[in-house]
């Protein structure tokens, strides 16, 4: 006798609710990365400045300059940030678009053209597609 998942009955209007509010939360975190966006791009044009302004001391200039220039190329390599965190937003709004998917599904079926031309995200299998959770200057994980 073949095993049966368990069913929850939820009401089409229920379901139209949950979707709705994936569909804020993933706006929401597209609003987020162009934040983010914006904040690194500020961050290389400041540090790219601050860098250039010492770009005309020569190796004469104070006794802290290398220290200056040592800060700010640890700050650049910070800014990797970015990148793992614009990952990590474009696989949550992946898991929340199939959820959104998967319950309009499951609520109103779909049609027999629609399962064949299935537009429908598959959750990614990789549960963290960012691995690293720290950086160190000179360390770099791949993934």
């Amino acid at each position: 006798m073949p095993k049966t998942q368990p069913k929850v009955a939820l009401s089409v209007a229920a379901v139209a609710d949950l979707q709705d509010s994936l569909l804020v939360v993933m706006n929401d975190l597209q609003r987020l990365g162009g934040l983010l966006d914006h904040a690194t791009e500020n961050l290389m044009d400041r540090f790219s400045a601050a860098n250039q302004a010492l770009s005309h001391i020569g190796t004469d200039g104070p006794a802290e300059l290398p220290t200056v220039r040592n800060a700010l190329q640890l700050a650049v390599t910070e800014l990797q940030f970015h990148d793992m965190a614009s990952q990590l937003l474009v696989h949550t709004d992946k898991i929340l678009k199939a959820c959104a998917y998967k319950l309009a599904e499951e609520a109103m079926g779909l049609d027999d053209d629609e399962e064949q031309g299935s537009g429908i995200e598959v959750v990614p299998p990789k549960p963290n597609p960012v691995t690293q959770s720290e950086m160190d200057a000179g360390s770099i994980e791949l993934f």
